[in-house]
C-alpha cells in the first residue's frame, strides 16, 4: 500500500470551464507524475462555470469535490487556496481582483484583461492580497527556447541585430466561425493582439530584453460573423444566425526597437488560411542565428561556428539536459505537446507559492506585455512610432 505524502496540500479551484479550464485542470493532476517533489500538492476542491450543468460535469469526469455556477463562491471557500483564472478576457480583471484581496494564489490566463490598466489592477490586488501569481505564457516554457536563450545570454549569437518573430493561426478563418465573446472589443478586447500578440511580446522580451518603442498596423479581413445560439467553447461554426459586426483586430504586423539596439519585427494573425500553429521566431546575431518552430517543438536551428558569411544551420533535438525536457522524456527528440509546457508552468506557480518568490511568468509580465499592446493600438491610430512605458 502506498503512503499518503507528508508534503503540504494546497486546496485549488477552476474558474471557467472551457478547454483552457482542461488543460489547467489537467495539469494538476498530472504535475506529480512529472515534478514527483513538487510542494505543495495541488487537490482539486471546486469548479465553476456559468453555462448550466458544465461545471457539475467537470467534477464528475475530473474528481472536483464541488461545482459552482457563480466563481464568487470560489472567494469565499476556505478551503481553496489557488484558483485558475480561465474565463473569457472581459472577466479576468474582476476575477483576479476579486480572488487576490481574497488571499488566493492565482493561476489567471493571459492577456489578463482587456488593457494595461486591468492588468495593473490584477498585479496590484495579487501584491495586496500578498499572494503569488502565474500567466499563461507558456511558450517561454519549451526546453528549446530555454536552450535558446541559454545560448543568447552566453553570447553565443554575438550582439542580436535583428529578429523576426510570427504568431500566424486559422482558428478564426472560416467565415462561418461563431461571433463568439472573442471578436468583441467589450468582451474579447483587442482580438489577435490579446490573443497571440501577448505570447509573441513575452517571448521577445524573456529571448531579447527591454522592448523601447514600437510601430504597427492591423486590420479586419472578416468584418461579419453569424450570431451564436447558445453558448460556445473553442472556435465553433455557426451559419444562418443574425448577422453582427467583427469589432477587433484579424491581423498585426509591426516593428519593434529593442533598448539593446536590435530591431524585431511581429506579425500576428488569426485568419492565416494554411496556417495552424505556425509560432516560432528566427533571431539573428553578430557570430550566429537561432531558429525555432513551434510546430516541431523539439529542434532548434542553431547556425554558430563563426563562419559569417555561408554559416550552415544544424538542428539541435532537445533532451534532459535542456529545460525541463527530463521530467516528461527519457531521450532527445522524444516530443513534448502543447499540454506539457502548461505542467511547467504550473510547477513554477507551485514552487512561487512554496517558495513566497516569483518563479516564472507572473502576472508582472503580463503588466509588461499589455503596456506593449495598449502602443500598438496607438500607434495604429496615430500612424507612428510609441515609446513604451
Amino acid at each position: 500500500m502506498s503512503q499518503p505524502s507528508s508534503r503540504p496540500s494546497l486546496g485549488v479551484a477552476v474558474a471557467g470551464f472551457g478547454w483552457m479550464g482542461r488543460v489547467h485542470t489537467q495539469a494538476y493532476a498530472r504535475v506529480r507524475h512529472h515534478f514527483p517533489d513538487v510542494t505543495p500538492v495541488p487537490e482539486l476542491v471546486a469548479v465553476a462555470d456559468e453555462v448550466p450543468g458544465r461545471a457539475e460535469q467537470a467534477a464528475a469526469q475530473y474528481g472536483f469535490a464541488g461545482a459552482t455556477t457563480d466563481w464568487r463562491d470560489l472567494a469565499t471557500n476556505p478551503d481553496v487556496q489557488a484558483v485558475s483564472v480561465t474565463a473569457p478576457n472581459f472577466l479576468h480583471r474582476e476575477i483576479g481582483v476579486t480572488l487576490a484581496e481574497a488571499g488566493k494564489h492565482i493561476w489567471i490566463e493571459k492577456p489578463v484583461g482587456l488593457s494595461a490598466d486591468d492588468a495593473r489592477a490584477v498585479q496590484a490586488a495579487v501584491t495586496k492580497g500578498g499572494v503569488q501569481s502565474a500567466v499563461g505564457f507558456n511558450y517561454r516554457n519549451a526546453p528549446a527556447v530555454q536552450y535558446a536563450k541559454q545560448l543568447i545570454d552566453a553570447g553565443e549569437l554575438g550582439d542580436v541585430t535583428h529578429a523576426r518573430f510570427r504568431f500566424l493561426s486559422d482558428y478564426a478563418a472560416h467565415p462561418d466561425g461563431a461571433l463568439s465573446w472573442r471578436f468583441e472589443r467589450a468582451r474579447g478586447g483587442n482580438g489577435v493582439l490579446g490573443d497571440l500578440v501577448s505570447h509573441g511580446v513575452d517571448l521577445t522580451w524573456f529571448l531579447l530584453g527591454d522592448l523601447e518603442s514600437v510601430v504597427a498596423d492591423t486590420t479586419v479581413f472578416l468584418p461579419q460573423r453569424s450570431r451564436p445560439t447558445g453558448a460556445t467553447s473553442g472556435h465553433q461554426r455557426a451559419t444562418g444566425g443574425e448577422l453582427g459586426p467583427v469589432e477587433n483586430e484579424d491581423w498585426m504586423s509591426g516593428l519593434i526597437r529593442m533598448g539593446s539596439g536590435a530591431r524585431v519585427s511581429l506579425e500576428a494573425s488569426r485568419v492565416a488560411v494554411g496556417e495552424q500553429n505556425n509560432y516560432g521566431f528566427e533571431i539573428h546575431g553578430t557570430k550566429g542565428v537561432l531558429t525555432w518552430d513551434y510546430r516541431r517543438m523539439g529542434e532548434l536551428g542553431v547556425g554558430l561556428g563563426g563562419s559569417y558569411a555561408d554559416q550552415n544551420i544544424s538542428t539541435v533535438f532537445v533532451g534532459p539536459g535542456h529545460g525541463d525536457f527530463g521530467a516528461f522524456q527519457p531521450g532527445a527528440s522524444n516530443p513534448m505537446g502543447y499540454d506539457d509546457l502548461k505542467v511547467v508552468e504550473l510547477r513554477n506557480f507551485l514552487a512561487s507559492i512554496d517558495s513566497g518568490a516569483p518563479v516564472g511568468a507572473t502576472v508582472a509580465d503580463a503588466v509588461r506585455s499589455a503596456i506593449t499592446l495598449d502602443a500598438i493600438v496607438e500607434s495604429v491610430a496615430t500612424g507612428g512610432w510609441v515609446t513604451l512605458a
